[in-house]
């Protein structure tokens, strides 16, 4: 009973300073009406302002519908934040469904995102069962991805359900992301679009980012999410905003967006939101 309690307030906390930080990003957030970029107009428009439904979307319901009712159990290393590094438990499937697949909102906004920019080729950081891996590579019918899954038991679940629902267009490497990056990195010329969604500490973060610029090229982007999970993460956002190659970043709340564009001559970042969130917001203030 004590231990229910005792996360039944660490999840309060989490909560309470979860909301403080959608809160600062709520009120710094401009709408469409504030910005004047004709590149970030045009993002806005194909993304936060995109309410269409796609197939897809409605496939990927099904597929975490079966995922919800498989209490079947997994190892699982957690190799990021929230425990000792290679600690070993056991999680039903349903659980990580639930607590660590992408949410059905963040993997539409990531579809249109990848759909507005079409990438050629991606590279993602924690693939878990492979959904968000699903939304990237059918919002660009050319793309292919190499997608980097820690726990073995974890990637063999996403191998089945990206091959059911892309078929030849997501490889999935096993290991710890320090071990397998360098090896994908030796073998990879260049990168269209990376997704950070692995490993929500600080270092990890700014190691992987500078790493990867290896392989980018100046259409890159770079996809982190969960940007406010925590202090460290929010740290980590703000210090790649920074960062001397990135020439435009935008804030989503779910992700955080750095484009290399050297055409981009003048440094600009962006809080954006969806205008009907903030009607008022007019333009009439900046």
């Amino acid at each position: 009973m004590l231990l229910l309690t005792i996360r039944q307030m660490k999840f309060i906390l989490f909560f309470i300073k979860y909301s403080w930080r959608y809160l600062r990003y709520y009120w710094r957030a401009h709408t469409r009406f504030d910005v004047h970029s004709p590149f970030v107009s045009a993002f806005i428009e194909e993304t936060i302002e995109d309410r269409r439904r796609f197939y897809i979307f409605d496939t990927i319901r099904v597929l975490m519908e079966r995922l919800e009712v498989n209490d079947d159990l997994v190892d699982v290393i957690d190799y990021g934040a929230g425990s000792q590094l290679g600690v070993r438990k056991q999680s039903p499937v349903n659980t990580l469904a639930g607590n660590s697949s992408i949410s059905p909102a963040a993997g539409r906004l990531l579809f249109r995102i990848v759909r507005f920019l079409q990438p050629g080729n991606f590279l993602e950081l924690g693939t878990c069962l492979g959904v968000s891996a699903i939304y990237q590579v059918k919002a660009c019918p050319k793309g292919s991805m190499i997608s980097i899954e820690g726990n073995p038991e974890i990637a063999e679940l996403a191998r089945k359900n990206v091959q059911a629902l892309a078929p030849g267009r997501i490889e999935v490497k096993t290991g710890p992301f320090r071990e397998v990056l360098p090896k994908v990195m030796a073998t990879t010329r260049s990168v269209d679009f990376f997704h950070f969604d692995g490993d929500h500490r600080y270092q990890p973060t700014i190691e992987y980012f500078e790493q990867c610029l290896q392989i980018s090229n100046p259409k890159s982007v770079f996809c982190i999410s969960d940007i406010y999970w925590s202090a460290e993460m929010e740290k980590a956002w703000q210090y790649l905003k920074k960062h001397p190659k990135v020439r435009l970043s935008i804030d989503l709340f779910h992700f955080g967006l750095l484009f290399l564009r050297p055409e981009h001559k003048q440094k600009e970042d962006f809080t954006l939101i969806a205008a009907h969130l903030k009607p008022w917001r007019m333009g009439f203030f900046r």
